[in-house]
């Protein structure tokens, strides 16, 4: 079916995304100038270390064997003058290479986090919150230490290899060919323990992510832990997800920490021999004493060089695993939300509010949930949608702001298909209030404004005193001590439900859209509070095309229209009268729920 989600389209794309260095190379290419300039740096870094490792053999040979008293006044200073320049490329360089690092990586972490904003519904229906937030926090953190002080440590220490290689063969080449005969093998461990480090990595990131969900969930729903006593159960969860992280960190912790040792033994092989031979070679006469320690003293410096790689290999295995990670996001087979082709846009800034449904069907998984739905709604007409839970009535009125797009068939909006339509205007043309009423931890005066329709304009002060009057809410605003700028708490904890809902619809009516939807608006109110919340509902709707889904078909009854809706299909349409006269559905849901409040009075009346 055309639309279908991922479900015909999932594959791995692993094998088709270039590979992490080409990555590494793409995040580091808008800063290449301060690469260069730190690279530079670098080898300032290495050249002077070279240069100290040479300065040996004249210090011991014209100081302590010829003792020339010139050279005594002039080497001080000489080596003063290196160590301070060393220093002062050393710190330009790590100061650049960390700039670039932390700057590369706050781009791609802003990357990721716009993406994942406009990546469609079904892959936040898939993927939890808490592993977005680990992608975004502690993947981006590990990718950040890659570039930071992976990247860093690799080029200081390649150039200062190659400084010391250079310095080492100038002195003595047969002894050079024994030490670097060694590397290969000193560097095995890295490529051994490498790969096991990096899967290693990706487990942990997991692991971490997982831990980061319950973090989330259990903070988020701390008062349904609090209710249902389950404080326990989730110390548990935690405990469970926590070990399974700690068990991953301490085995890459074990191969990271051998990997050091191991290859400075390695290296202690290649300077045993060396020992043995220069040794042989001074007291022979083919080699002086000073040329023979500068040659030591250089080997010395390129083993720590060498060891220290092996400390940020696993900086660099962490790093490859959240990039894979990272990009696992950015490159899924979801993809962003398709934008539409724009051909309302340019013609007027307001619809007005003509829907129709034509033969849609449309689901999540393999099944269908509405089944080839064909309806009209004029503007300005309200339009009722009752039935059965899970029959279908939020998946319609989803296709509306186009959360999800159809299978078959099409949604108009003033006759031109949503898909065709510029996303963001079109969904600048529904206002939505839901059963949970969504509040950012803000001041009132900020949650109203998040609707105000105009994003490159400031709010303006008269309209959101007018949708706050409109929405009933200026009685319980006036009493707070701060009034607008009252911070509601988290998820607006601050105030009631009937409160809460009410600061909702002002944000709607300063939306000021031509459709609205209301999803159980007022279905988890008192009847007091609904009372008060549906004198706010009857402003918002005035004048717009507007779909109630309610269960409580008391709220229902100043609708133009009902759709019955059962099993994916509209079995039933009309108004509250010829539907109760039909008898059908509609007819028994309403008696049903009416019946049995009408049982509950008389109970309470036999009771008193």
């Amino acid at each position: 079916m055309a639309g279908k989600p991922y479900f015909y389209a999932l594959r791995s794309t692993v094998c088709n995304r270039p590979g992490w260095l080409s990555r590494f190379l793409d995040l580091l290419k808008p800063y290449l100038l301060r690469l260069m300039l730190a690279g530079l740096c670098m080898i300032g870094v290495s050249a002077f270390t070279a240069l100290m490792a040479y300065l040996i053999k004249p210090a011991m040979d014209d100081i302590f064997v010829r003792k020339d008293i010139r050279m005594l006044k002039v080497m001080p200073f000489v080596v003063l003058a290196v160590f301070f320049l060393k220093g002062l490329c050393q710190w330009a360089s790590d100061y650049l290479l960390q700039h670039v690092g932390l700057s590369a990586v706050a781009s791609l972490r802003r990357r990721l986090f716009h993406h994942i904003l406009h990546m469609p519904l079904s892959f936040f229906d898939r993927e939890s919150g808490g592993v977005l937030i680990s992608r975004i926090t502690n993947d981006v953190q590990e990718i950040q230490n890659a570039v930071s002080k992976a990247v860093t440590g690799i080029v200081r220490d390649v150039f200062m290899v190659l400084g010391l290689v250079f310095v080492i063969f100038y002195q003595n080449w047969r002894l050079a060919l024994v030490a670097v005969a060694v590397l290969p093998v000193a560097f095995l461990p890295l490529f051994v323990f490498g790969r096991i480090l990096r899967r290693l990595a990706m487990k942990g990131q997991q692991a971490m992510a997982q831990l980061t969900t319950v973090v989330h969930e259990a903070f988020r729903g701390i008062r349904i832990v609090k209710a249902f006593c389950r404080e326990d159960h989730e110390k548990k969860r935690f405990d469970s997800r926590n070990d399974n992280y700690v068990r991953y960190a301490r085995k890459s912790a074990w191969f990271d920490a051998l990997s050091s040792p191991l290859m400075e033994f390695i290296g202690s092989i290649g300077i045993a021999s060396i020992m043995a031979y220069g040794g042989y070679e001074v007291i022979m006469g083919r080699a002086t004493p000073g040329s023979f320690f500068s040659f030591t003293g250089a080997l010395l410096m390129l083993y720590k060089p060498v060891k220290s790689l092996s400390k940020v290999n696993s900086f660099i295995q962490r790093g490859i695993a959240s990039l894979e990670r990272v990009y696992a996001v950015l490159e899924g087979s979801d993809g962003v939300e398709n934008t539409g082709r724009s051909r309302l846009k340019p013609i007027k800034k307001r619809v007005d509010g003509f829907v129709e449904f034509r033969n849609v069907t449309f689901g999540y998984g393999e099944e269908p949930v509405l089944k080839d739905l064909s309806f009209r709604v004029s503007p300005g007409e309200i339009v009722a949608l009752v039935g059965p839970s899970g029959a279908g009535k939020t998946s319609l009125v989803n296709l509306i702001p186009r959360f999800y797009d159809v299978w078959e068939g099409s949604v108009l909006v003033d006759g031109v298909d949503v898909r065709d339509m510029d996303l963001e205007y079109l969904r600048r043309q529904v206002a939505l209030v839901t059963q949970q009423s969504f509040l950012f931890n803000d001041t009132i005066r900020n949650n109203i404004a998040y609707g105000w329709p105009h994003p490159d304009t400031p709010p303006d002060e008269e309209a959101i005193l007018t949708a706050v009057r409109l929405a009933y809410a200026d009685e319980f605003i006036e009493c707070l001590p701060e009034g607008l700028d009252t911070v509601v708490g988290e998820q607006g904890v601050r105030l009631s439900g009937g409160q809460q809902q009410r600061i909702c619809i002002a944000r709607a009516i300063l939306k000021d859209a031509p459709i609205l939807i209301l999803d159980e608006a007022t279905s988890s109110l008192d009847s007091q509070a609904e009372l008060e919340v549906q004198k706010a509902l009857d402003n918002l709707m005035r004048g717009r095309t507007t779909f109630i889904i309610a269960h409580r078909l008391s709220t229902v009854l100043r609708a133009d229209r009902i759709f019955v809706v059962s099993e994916g299909r509209i079995v039933e349409e009309g108004s509250h009268t010829d539907l109760i006269e039909r008898g059908g559905l509609y007819a028994r849901l309403y008696r049903l729920q009416f019946s049995g409040l009408s049982d509950f009075s008389k109970s309470s009346s036999a009771t008193q």
